[in-house]
C-alpha cells in the first residue's frame, strides 16, 4: 500500500538546519509514494524563503508532492503585491497550482487554498471550493483513501485556537463527509492531533477525520509540542493508520510518538 508523508508549516527563514536534514534522512528512510505541505512554507513569503523552500521539497525525492500556500505565504507588509500579485513569489518556486490533486491507486488527494488576501491569519472555503471537492470526491475509486488539504484546521482542541477555525467549515465538513472524504489534513496551528470531526459536528451524514500536523522544521513551535509530521498509510479496504512522528533533539532524528488506527465509515 502507498504511504503519505504530510508535512506543514516549515516557516523557511526560521527553519532549524539540525531538524531539516533529520527530517530529510527521515523521508529517505521511509520513501513515501506521496507527500503533501500543508501551509505556511515560508515566513514572511520572501524570494530566498521560497528558494529554500523548493530546495527542501526536491531534496525529499518523492515523486508525487503537492504544496499549498498557507498565509505566511502571501506578502504581509507589500499592500500592493498582497492586493495584486500575492502568489507571484510562492508561483515562482511552486507553480501556478494553488489548489493541485493527486489520484493514484491508494489515495485520491485533494488540495483546497484557504488564503485570503484581504485577511492576516484566517482562512476561509468558498461554496465554489467545496463544491469543487465534493464533484472530485464523488469520482473516486471504492479503494482509495480520500483526502481533503486545507491549512487552517476545521477542529481544534483548545478554546484559544476558535479564532484560527477555518471559515464555512461547518458547511464543507458536511459537503465532504457526505460526499465519502474520509480525512482532512491541516496545520497553521503548530499543533499535532487526530480526531473524529463529529466531536465539533455533530450532525455529520458520516464520521469524517482529521489530523494536524504540527511545524516540521521551524523554531517556532507551540504549546510544548516537538516538530512533528504525520504518516498516513492506507493499511486495508476499511482502514487506515496515521502515524504522528516527532523529532528527538536528544537523538538527532524522527521517532514514532504514536499511531491512530481508523476505520472506515463507508
Amino acid at each position: 500500500m502507498s504511504v503519505l508523508l504530510h508535512l506543514s508549516d516549515p516557516h523557511f527563514g526560521t527553519e532549524q538546519a539540525p531538524v531539516l536534514e533529520a527530517l530529510l534522512a527521515f523521508a529517505h528512510e521511509l520513501k513515501p509514494q506521496l507527500c503533501v505541505l500543508s501551509g505556511d512554507i515560508t515566513q514572511r513569503a520572501k524570494r530566498a524563503e521560497f528558494r529554500a523552500a523548493r530546495a527542501f521539497r526536491d531534496r525529499l525525492g518523492v515523486l508525487q508532492t503537492l504544496v499549498i500556500p498557507g498565509n505566511h505565504d502571501i506578502p504581509l507588509y507589500n499592500l500592493i503585491a498582497r492586493i495584486f500579485t500575492p502568489y507571484r513569489a510562492y508561483s515562482r518556486a511552486f507553480g501556478n497550482e494553488l489548489e493541485g490533486i493527486i489520484d493514484s491507486r491508494d489515495f485520491l488527494l485533494i488540495t483546497v487554498n484557504t488564503t485570503r488576501r484581504w485577511r492576516h491569519v484566517q482562512g476561509a472555503v468558498s461554496a465554489a471550493q467545496i463544491e469543487r471537492v465534493v464533484q472530485r470526491l464523488r469520482a473516486a475509486s471504492d479503494q482509495q483513501l480520500r483526502v481533503v488539504v486545507t491549512h487552517q484546521p476545521l477542529h481544534v482542541t483548545r478554546a484559544e485556537d476558535e479564532k484560527n477555525l477555518l471559515r464555512n467549515g461547518a458547511a464543507a465538513a458536511r459537503a465532504w463527509a457526505q460526499a465519502g472524504a474520509d480525512l482532512v489534513l491541516g496545520g497553521h496551528i503548530h499543533l499535532p492531533y487526530v480526531r473524529a470531526l463529529s466531536e465539533r459536528f455533530s450532525d455529520l451524514p458520516r464520521e469524517l477525520w482529521c489530523a494536524q500536523a504540527g511545524t516540521s522544521v521551524s523554531k517556532r513551535v507551540r504549546y510544548g509540542a516537538p516538530n512533528s509530521v504525520n504518516v498516513i498509510r492506507s493499511i486495508a479496504a476499511k482502514e487506515f493508520v496515521v502515524e504522528q512522528w516527532d523529532y528527538a533533539a536528544s537523538r538527532g532524528r524522527f521517532l514514532k510518538a504514536h499511531s491512530t488506527v481508523i476505520a472506515l465509515s463507508r
